[in-house]
């Protein structure tokens, strides 16, 4: 006889900061390896789901951090983001690769990073390792920095202007 796995329905995965600080510090004593990326994950598009299959791979929990809607604006400009950061973070959430989402409105994610005391830290290799946030306090508590590929020609400003030229 199969065993059935729980699903965990996308809602459920997000989390605010402060219940998931507890939650991981339970999952810590439990041998489990706390893997984090962040990012705004406007327009999902199969490089996102690439990264975050190979992010999963580095440990035993995913972590996605998103930029709040206040915080895509400061970095893309208007009229970004496209989705609302409740349903980025139901998407994302919806994906079988990712454990937790939760929100960071800093500039940078080095408070959450320093919260969360992730195990793992992963960005894009579009990222020199030095200009990582975070990489050297992850290095620093005996952690690792993971630079992951992009998908070649996969990116959501890429998608944006297809469909503005496809449709605009």
């Amino acid at each position: 006889m199969k065993t059935m796995k729980k699903i965990v329905r996308a809602k459920e995965k997000i989390i605010a900061r402060k219940k998931l600080t507890e939650t991981l510090a339970s999952l810590r004593k439990q041998g489990q390896k706390i893997v984090f990326t962040n990012g705004c994950f406007d327009l999902l598009h199969v490089g996102h789901v690439r990264y975050l299959n190979k992010a999963k791979q580095q440990g035993d929990v995913l972590i996605v951090a998103l930029n709040t809607d206040a915080s895509v604006r400061r970095l893309k400009g208007l009229p970004r983001p496209l989705v609302p950061q409740r349903e980025r973070a139901e998407i994302i959430g919806g994906l079988a690769a990712v454990d937790y989402v939760t929100f960071f409105g800093e500039e940078a994610p080095a408070d959450i990073i320093a919260e969360l005391k992730p195990h793992v830290l992963v960005k894009g290799a579009d990222y020199k390792a030095k200009d990582i946030v975070g990489n050297a306090f992850i290095k620093n508590s005996g952690g690792r920095v993971v630079r992951i590929p992009l998908a070649k020609g996969q990116s959501t400003t890429n998608l944006i202007k297809d469909i503005v030229r496809k449709y605009g």
